[in-house]
């Protein structure tokens, strides 16, 4: 196929890759898709196809890939088939032509960050609040080494003044999230531990979780206790641009959430993505509060690999922000969009937790 002058090139992505063929032009094409398509499994006199693309191995992928000429040459893992497709064979039967890939979730951590030194608290909050509404969290650094237990009402105050009111939960008004908890109650859940928290939502089981929370670092553990983010509204978004069907499942198959504590007890039956557009994005995830699943059973082998192809994504530390605050440091995200996570750590870390919404 002529390029026009323009150089031709590849991309390999995780499940596919874009074959560039000069002019601007480019098509995306499956692994699996062009293993089943080989050419050396036809029958060499009659040209039939020989090979059912059900007796390929789930796992197939390039081992190498290249250009050469006219021409695509890629040997497969993981049995070292060799197989040959001609650039004009492939724009021919291209079936997605010059696709606009989604992004994956992003993780440079300094698009979220915000350096609060010499910022008056009514200017960090104001900028906290446009990152989160734009990337879905925000780290305001304030570089002060220090954080005092009275810190915390004046930020309240100040996400009061720009429109904001304090949503209490079962846990009180301002969660102490440290190991030696005497503030609130309903202690007897992994936020009050040392262990580490894997990423996921806060209060699913509500009809309308708090649309977001402050974390504010009163003191740093002496080791561990980093903070983990990940969009939930980007990996769904890259999700739907590559299994259309896996996202109307998450979209629209109801599971159960369910607390159970000592002294109290919710429970909530909703989709994993209980809205689906940018404006409205809103996902329910908590591997901690999900109640067994109650689906058809010719629905359930579908649901995980959905579910599991989803969380995969999510839990990739390629796609995560991944932060370590310090005393004075503060934490927003929107709770509805991003999930969050911690690690283990050691000493006496104390996190205060707020929720806050829309008055």
């Amino acid at each position: 196929m002529a390029n026009d002058g323009e150089p031709t090139g590849l991309e390999l992505h995780d499940d596919w890759l874009r074959v560039r063929f000069g002019a601007g032009q480019y098509a995306d094409f499956h692994y699996r898709w062009l293993r089943h398509n080989c050419d050396r499994e036809r029958h060499p006199i009659t040209r039939e196809r020989t090979l059912c693309s059900s007796e390929l191995p789930d796992d197939v992928r390039p081992r190498r890939a290249e250009l050469s000429g006219d021409e695509l040459h890629v040997t497969w893992a993981p049995d070292d088939h060799a197989s040959t497709y001609p650039l004009a064979w492939l724009a021919e039967h291209a079936y997605a032509r010059d696709r606009a890939a989604v992004p994956p979730p992003p993780a440079d951590l300094a698009r979220i960050e915000i350096h609060g030194q010499g910022l008056p608290l009514a200017q960090q909050v104001a900028r906290a609040l446009e990152h989160v509404r734009t990337h879905g969290a925000a780290i305001v650094r304030s570089a002060a080494g220090h954080a005092p237990e009275d810190a915390t009402e004046p930020l309240i105050a100040a996400f009061e003044a720009a429109g904001m009111s304090v949503i209490p939960t079962h846990f009180g008004r301002i969660e102490d999230l440290r190991t030696d908890n005497t503030t609130n109650a309903h202690t007897d859940q992994l936020g009050y531990t040392d262990a580490p928290v894997h990423l996921h939502t806060d209060q699913p089981f509500l009809d309308q979780p708090p649309h977001y929370q402050v974390l504010q670092c009163i003191r740093a553990a002496e080791a561990g206790g980093d903070s983990l983010l990940a969009d939930a509204r980007a990996a769904f978004r890259y999700l739907e641009s590559l299994d259309a069907r896996a996202a109307a499942v998450l979209a629209g198959v109801p599971v159960r959430f369910h607390r159970r504590q000592k002294n109290f007890e919710r429970e909530l039956l909703s989709p994993i993505i209980a809205g689906a557009d940018d404006d409205t994005f809103f996902i329910r995830s908590s591997y901690f509060t999900l109640a067994p699943h109650r689906l058809d059973f010719a629905a359930m082998s579908e649901f995980y690999r959905v579910h599991d192809r989803f969380m995969r994504l999510i839990r990739d530390p390629r796609h995560h922000y991944h932060a370590r605050l310090e005393p004075g440091d503060w934490l927003l995200y929107d709770n509805h969009r991003m999930l969050h996570a911690r690690t283990g750590f050691a000493g006496a870390r104390w996190v205060r937790g707020i929720y806050f919404d829309h008055c």
